[in-house]
């Protein structure tokens, strides 16, 4: 830390947002007090703070978040900070800077696969800016590490991966200086520096010691390791010299979001919402450069590739390797891009810890899944996305939209771009007809009532793709003199409560969810949440078992969530309630 703070890296202390400063992630999130450490030393945060690490009021937590301006991404679940450390390096590319990113890696995290994932995907991208250092101190949280202090164990795997790799003596600050500088003269590939550490050096009872993970020192034993390490530094301490970014001369990025000009469908027209999505990322693109794309080699399914055909350079590939595709986009996020990760929504379950950790952060990343639910057809249950819903509702403060036709979708792409913090958008396989008009808008926290008439004796909330089974409920019902309300949650987080709860006040408390997902955590709950508190009870059809292969249609039917089964659910509860009067 010292060798990166004061003999390598250029920042300004005073100014954080300065673009070109250069990064540093500590992707070993538990060693935040010597990031704290490092920090007052430059003067970043007053030396006193230090010793408010972990009490409820200060911002020094156990593991660093953006909380603190100068932390660009949350740490502390392992594995995460390299890829991370990837999107942050990629930004300098997109931005024409030169600043170099640096990441600390622990021993241990190098049994994640997602370091890996990194590795692989740093190497490809040819991101010579980026510096990454293993703390190789050989001991774990539990035992000893799977490589120990086997070097050459580390060095042919970063070998292996292309990256430029370094074996030094990680308590000689003389051969550490060397490699920083060795790092930031190689060209054409990534750099990792493998340091060769004891965990405690310098404190004589602690030094290369199991059984110290996590443990503060403490009365006799605190001063007794200050007493040591203080007089190995000696009377005088040199002042830290830090040095300062280079300066650019250089327009900032121009965004006009109110300017995208997105594609005149046709009403009535064919259009699948994974298109939409892909038209819309192409009016994006034009409209604001800060706008990129990160694909995992689905993009001719997603429509991304739309986005790469016309700006290819702010279009990022990273192959099956959806951990650091998320985690590159929460690095990009942090820099002031706005990235638009997408692939089949099953497969984001992959990222569902890197999305956990940029939910604490509330990153402004923009994901995207595709071929959500039974809907999909013949591929099988493994492809269906049915608990994708669930799992973005559950990060805080995202926003989950699920459009149903290609207007409302292209639309949302533009608010998720607007919309400081994360969202989330379920796109589905199959065309679906375009109901809206292109003057219409959605708004966050809206939905569209597209049929309603004061005779209205239920309501049915729908969103995606059951859209249309419950039009075609209606059209049903209507032609045996029912009247149902048909609502259009497009925004499922946060839900248009006042809508919901009018809705089901007017039509006798019988509001009907139909949803393309598992009945836990989707739709149907969402509504739940909404209403529950005005004594409005909620009937949910959704996906209850696990589906098979099959076509839509039957799938639907199959397993309860299309039109035959809203007319069956309404007409019951119409029933129900004639016999009880």
């Amino acid at each position: 830390m010292a060798a990166l703070f004061f003999g390598q890296m250029r920042f300004d202390p005073q100014d954080v947002a300065n673009e070109d400063s250069d990064r540093f992630v500590l992707s070993k999130g538990h060693a935040a007090p010597v990031l704290y450490a490092a920090w007052a030393e430059a003067g970043i945060i007053p030396r006193e703070t230090l010793s408010t690490l972990r009490e409820i009021d200060s911002d020094l937590e156990g593991h660093p978040t953006p909380r603190l301006p100068w932390v660009d991404v949350a740490t502390g679940s392992l594995g995460q900070g390299v890829c991370a450390a990837v999107g942050i390096a990629l930004n300098a590319r997109r931005i024409g800077s030169s600043y170099r990113t640096y990441t600390l890696l622990g021993d241990g995290e190098s049994a994640e696969g997602s370091v890996w994932e990194a590795a692989q995907a740093a190497a490809r991208l040819d991101l010579d800016n980026l510096c990454a250092v293993t703390d190789v101190n050989a001991l774990g949280q539990s035992r000893v590490t799977q490589w120990g202090h086997d070097m050459d164990a580390y060095a042919a795997r970063w070998n292996a991966f292309g990256w430029h790799t370094l074996v030094v003596d990680g308590h000689d600050l003389a051969a550490l200086l060397d490699a920083l500088d060795e790092a930031a003269a190689t060209t054409g590939r990534p750099t990792m520096i493998l340091a060769r550490t004891l965990k405690g050096k310098g404190i004589s009872f602690v030094e290369g010691r199991d059984g110290w993970h996590g443990k503060p020192l403490k009365g006799e034993d605190l001063v007794r390791a200050l007493g040591e390490l203080q007089g190995q530094l000696g009377d005088e301490t040199p002042p830290p010299q830090i040095s300062s970014p280079p300066r650019r001369n250089v327009a900032a990025a121009t965004s006009d979001l109110g300017a995208v000009q997105l594609p005149p469908y046709k009403l009535g027209s064919a259009v699948a919402t994974r298109e939409a999505y892909g038209d819309a990322l192409v009016a994006l693109g034009a409209a604001d450069a800060r706008v990129v794309v990160l694909d995992a080699d689905v993009k001719n399914s997603t429509f991304s590739e739309k986005f790469e055909q016309q700006y290819p350079d702010r279009f990022y590939q990273t192959f099956i390797a959806e951990q650091v595709m998320v985690g590159a986009a929460l690095g990009l996020a942090s820099r002031g891009a706005i990235p638009f990760p997408s692939t089949f929504a099953c497969f984001l379950t992959r990222a569902a810890d890197f999305l956990r950790m940029g939910g604490i952060g509330n990153v402004n990343i923009k994901l995207a899944g595709s071929h959500a639910g039974i809907s999909i057809g013949q591929d099988g249950p493994s492809q269906m996305a049915l608990e994708d819903l669930a799992m973005m509702r559950a990060v805080p403060e995202c926003v989950v939209f699920y459009p149903c036709d290609g207007v409302s979708a292209a639309r949302l792409v533009v608010a998720s771009a607007a919309h400081q913090g994360m969202t989330y958008m379920r796109t589905t396989r199959p065309k679906t007809p375009v109901i809206y008009g292109a003057d219409e808008e959605f708004r966050i926290g809206g939905s569209k009532a597209l049929r309603e008439s004061p005779d209205d004796v239920a309501t049915v909330v729908a969103a995606g793709v059951t859209v249309f089974e419950a039009l075609s409920a209606y059209d049903e019902l209507r032609r045996a003199g029912i009247n149902l309300r048909v609502i259009d949650a497009y925004s499922v987080q946060p839900i248009d409560t006042d809508t919901l709860v009018l809705a089901g006040q007017v039509t006798g408390g019988r509001l009907i969810t139909v949803e393309d997902h598992y009945a836990a955590g989707g739709l149907g709950d969402a509504v739940s949440d909404a209403v529950a508190p005005h004594g409005i009870s909620v009937q949910r059809l959704a996906v209850r078992e696990v589906p098979r292969s099959g076509q839509s249609d039957e799938l639907l039917h199959r397993f309860g969530i299309s039109s035959t089964q809203i007319v069956d659910a309404v007409t019951t509860q119409l029933a129900s309630q004639a016999a009880v009067s």
